[in-house]
C-alpha cells in the first residue's frame, strides 16, 4: 500500500480546522451552517485518522533522534528502541485505516435495501431452500436491529417460496447485504428422498438499495397501470376484488406486479416502491460500468449467473467461492449468525479497492 505523504496528512487536518473556524463564526445563514456541518461530519473522521498518523510519525521521529544521539544512555536507548518498534508496528494499521476512509464511498451504503429471493433449479427443494435463505436474512436483520417488511411472496406447494420480496429498513443495510446478490447453492438430502441421495438445488438472491422519490423521477406518462383480480391465497377479499396492480415503466420495460394486499391503493404504493428501487439500481449499474470500464471486482459483481456460495448440509459447511472461505458453522449461519461471513467479504472488498487505488485503476 502506498504511504500517504506528510503533505496530504497536513492538508486533511487543515481542512478540519478550516471548517471548525467557519462553523464557530456565529453569523452563518442557516442553509450555509447546515451545509458546513454536513461537510464537517464527513471530514472529521478522516482528519482524526490523519491526526493519528501524524502523532505516530512525530513520536517515531523523536525516538529515532534519541537513538541517533550518542549521549543517550543505555536505559533511555532501550526505551527508545522499544517505543520505535511499537510505533512501526502500529503505523501500517493506522495508514490502512486512513486509506480506507479516503476511498470513494458507495453513496448507497447507508440506505435500506430491497431483498429478493427466488427459487432456482431444483423444484420443490429449491423453493424450500429459498425459504431457508429468507429466514436466515430475517434473523440476521433482527440481530442488527433492522425492520423487515414483506412486500410480496409466492409460496410453493411443499413450503418455502417460489419468490419473496421484502424491504429491509435500517442504517447501513445495503453496505452489509450487498455482497449477498448472486446464486446460492444447497447440497442436502431432501425430506422427500427415500434413498438418501444428496441433491443440489439453487436459489438466487438480489439485494438492491432502496430508492427515494427524489432519486428517481418517474413521469405518469411513462407508466402503464393495469388493475386486475388477484389470484392465489390471501382470503376471500383478495380473490373477489379487483385489487391487484401491474405497473409497467415503458421507457425501461420494467414490470412490477403486486397483489398481496386487499387494498388496491396499498398494492400500488408497494409496487411503486419496488419499481423505483429497480430503476434506481439499473441506473447505478449503468454508471458503475461506465466508471469501471465494465471491469468486475472480485467481490460483489452482482452477476446473477455467478455461483457465489454453497451450503453443504452433510458436512455442515458454508463455502463462499469468491473469497475461498469455508466455515463449518452451517446451523449457526442459517440462524442468522452471519457476521463472520459478511465481515470477511467486506474486508476482501476493501483490500481489493485499496489495491486498485494503489495501482491507479
Amino acid at each position: 500500500m502506498t504511504t500517504i505523504s506528510p503533505e496530504r496528512i497536513a492538508a486533511l487536518i487543515a481542512k478540519r480546522e478550516e471548517l471548525q473556524t467557519q462553523l464557530s463564526s456565529g453569523d452563518l445563514p442557516t442553509e450555509r451552517f447546515i451545509a458546513l456541518s454536513k461537510e464537517y461530519a464527513e471530514v472529521e473522521p478522516v482528519a482524526q485518522a490523519a491526526s493519528e498518523i501524524a502523532r505516530l510519525r512525530a513520536n517515531l521521529a523523536d525516538a529515532e533522534t534519541m537513538l541517533a544521539d550518542p549521549a543517550t544512555d543505555a536505559e533511555m536507548r532501550g526505551m527508545a528502541q522499544e517505543e520505535a518498534q511499537d510505533i512501526r508496528d502500529a503505523l501500517p494499521s493506522a495508514e490502512r485505516a486512513l486509506a480506507l476512509k479516503l476511498l470513494p464511498r458507495d453513496a448507497a451504503d447507508e440506505r435500506s435495501a430491497m431483498l429478493e429471493v427466488r427459487a432456482g433449479t431444483g423444484g420443490d427443494e429449491a423453493a424450500l431452500f429459498a425459504g431457508d435463505l429468507f429466514r436466515m436474512y430475517q434473523r440476521f436483520a433482527e440481530e442488527m436491529g433492522w425492520k423487515v417488511e414483506l412486500i410480496s411472496a409466492s409460496t410453493a406447494d411443499m413450503g418455502g417460496f417460489k419468490e419473496v420480496v421484502a424491504s429491509v429498513s435500517g442504517t447501513g443495510v445495503f453496505a452489509k447485504l450487498k455482497f449477498e446478490s448472486g446464486v446460492h447453492r444447497v447440497q442436502r438430502v431432501p425430506a422427500t428422498e427415500s434413498g438418501g441421495r444428496i441433491h443440489t438445488s439453487a436459489a438466487t438472491v438480489a439485494v438492491l438499495p432502496e430508492a427515494e422519490e427524489v432519486d428517481v423521477q418517474i413521469e405518469e406518462k411513462d407508466l402503464r397501470i393495469d388493475i386486475f383480480r388477484a389470484s392465489g391465497p390471501g382470503g376471500q377479499g383478495v380473490n373477489t376484488t379487483d385489487s391487484a396492480v401491474r405497473i409497467t415503466h415503458i421507457p425501461t420495460n420494467t414490470v412490477v406486479i403486486q397483489q398481496d394486499e386487499r387494498s388496491q391503493i396499498k398494492n400500488k404504493a408497494k409496487a411503486m416502491k419496488v419499481l423505483r428501487t429497480r430503476i434506481y439500481e439499473h441506473e447505478r449499474e449503468r454508471l458503475a460500468n461506465e466508471r469501471a470500464g465494465n471491469r468486475k471486482s472480485m467481490v460483489g459483481s452482482g452477476d446473477r449467473s455467478e455461483r457465489i456460495r454453497t451450503y453443504n448440509f452433510p458436512q455442515g459447511r458454508v463455502t463462499d467461492h469468491r473469497i475461498n472461505l469455508t466455515l463449518h458453522r452451517l446451523p449457526e449461519i442459517l440462524m442468522g449468525q452471519m457476521d463472520e461471513l459478511i465481515d470477511s467479504l467486506i474486508r476482501e472488498d476493501e483490500a481489493e479497492r485499496l489495491s486498485m487505488a494503489a495501482e491507479g485503476v
